[in-house]
């Protein structure tokens, strides 16, 4: 017999193009299952987030499955436990802060303008859904939990302004290495006040934003101003590098 071919079990030789015929059936039928599987999870967290916004951030597990129209048990199929349905409530969560805010840090034009899209996106996001913001903040500072998502957010959109700051720095011809603390300090300063205006809501998003968007303003200004740089709110900047995109942020 000749080597390019095997014997079935039932005494039929098959070639080398059934047996790779064969497998990429078995390739295409997990591609579709896993496909399948990817989109009743995320229907699942669509079901778990309308929950979530309109009770409240408890998010009992049978009510989820309620919701989805669902029994538990299937349910559980896609998610082991509660704390797995709330790493992809984070994932979720992520797509909406940076898809809301990569595009205004990317974005060419006057670096007022810059910072006050910035800001602006990450109130709307915090105001459109708090309950989703909760959850996830008060999982994360919980002792001994595995819940990721507002930290990875901000280290992703710290990264992201780093880029940023640091090109400016480099334009001016300064040290472009304060660039990382200050994106950090910036991204806390905004994250503590989203915080606070949740809890209080004293005042309008508008209002909150634009204080935001001044204080940031005022410490860039000033810094540069110490080394001599005059920077005007509508002075276009040039872009250095290439934008950001989501999925690059997520990586640095």
């Amino acid at each position: 017999m000749s080597g390019d071919g095997r014997v079935s079990r039932d005494g039929r030789v098959s070639g080398d193009g059934e047996v790779s015929g064969d497998r990429q059936a078995r390739d295409a039928r997990k591609d579709r299952w896993s496909a399948h599987r990817d989109e009743r999870r995320r229907r699942f967290v669509d079901a778990a987030l309308r929950l979530l916004e309109a009770e409240g951030p408890e998010l009992p597990m049978d009510a989820v499955a309620v919701e989805a129209g669902v029994s538990k048990p299937v349910l559980y199929r896609y998610f082991s436990d509660k704390a797995e349905l709330i790493d992809a409530l984070a994932e979720r969560g992520s797509e909406y802060f940076l898809a809301r805010m990569l595009p205004t840090i990317n974005a060419g034009g006057p670096v007022l303008d810059r910072i006050a899209g910035a800001v602006g996106a990450y109130f709307a996001v915090i105001d459109e859904h708090p309950n989703l913001y909760w959850l996830i903040a008060r999982r994360d500072a919980a002792p001994g939990g595995r819940y990721p998502g507002v930290q990875p957010d901000k280290e992703s959109i710290a990264m992201a302004l780093t880029a940023v700051i640091g090109d400016y720095m480099w334009f001016f011809g300064l040290d472009s290495g304060a660039a990382e603390p200050w994106a950090f300090g910036v991204t806390g300063l905004v994250q503590t006040t989203g915080e606070w205006w949740l809890q209080r809501r004293s005042m309008s998003r508008a209002h909150v934003v634009e204080y935001v968007t001044q204080l940031i303003w005022a410490a860039l200004t000033g810094i540069l101003g110490e080394a001599g740089i005059r920077i005007e709110p509508d002075q276009p900047m040039p872009v250095i590098r290439p934008r950001l995109s989501v999925r690059r942020a997520e990586r640095q």
